[in-house]
């Protein structure tokens, strides 16, 4: 009596194992599924950007993905200077921008993932009203961007560092 007795309690502890590997195993697996979703919105959030010039911050601009396109548009422009237009109008732009005040303008379009960099999309220059190919790349666990602006390939272009604020 006392061997199957200590027997069962064999048996039971083989199970519980049994079933905390299995936990293990299916845990890992959800986190191989969902670990492409957090990344696809590192690139989402409230970024600060940097002027060329002063290095001192420029503007925010809030990114967001939808359906797997990433999107943004100014929501701050900061002071560089005392006295500085903060809300101007965008003169230099075409189209439906025209005129418009620059906070609320659209400036990233039609962004898609492709690892940590977003490929595929254009950023306008509210100063010049242009348009240049993109593409941005997350660094630092997501804490900031480097967004190039380019035209033809991305030797011929502009890069910029913009820090994640939230």
């Amino acid at each position: 009596m006392l061997v199957a007795v200590r027997h069962n309690c064999l048996t039971f502890a083989a199970m519980n194992a049994a079933y905390r590997m299995k936990k293990l195993t299916l845990l890992f697996l959800a986190s191989l599924v969902a670990a492409p979703a957090l990344f696809a919105n590192d690139v989402a959030g409230t970024w600060m950007t940097i002027d060329d010039e002063s290095g001192k911050p420029r503007s925010y601009i809030d990114i967001w993905v939808e359906n797997g396109i990433a999107t943004g548009k100014i929501t701050k422009i900061l002071a560089i200077k005392p006295g500085e237009n903060t809300n101007p109008l965008c003169t230099e732009c075409k189209g439906a921008d025209y005129n418009k005040p620059v906070v609320g303008l659209v400036i990233l379009r039609g962004f898609k993932q492709d690892g940590n960099e977003w490929n595929g999309g254009t950023i306008m220059d509210p100063n010049n009203g242009k348009t240049y190919k993109c593409k941005i790349k997350s660094e630092n666990n997501g804490q900031t961007l480097r967004v190039r602006g380019y035209v033809g390939i991305s030797m011929f272009g502009r890069t910029q560092i913009w820090k994640k604020l939230k």
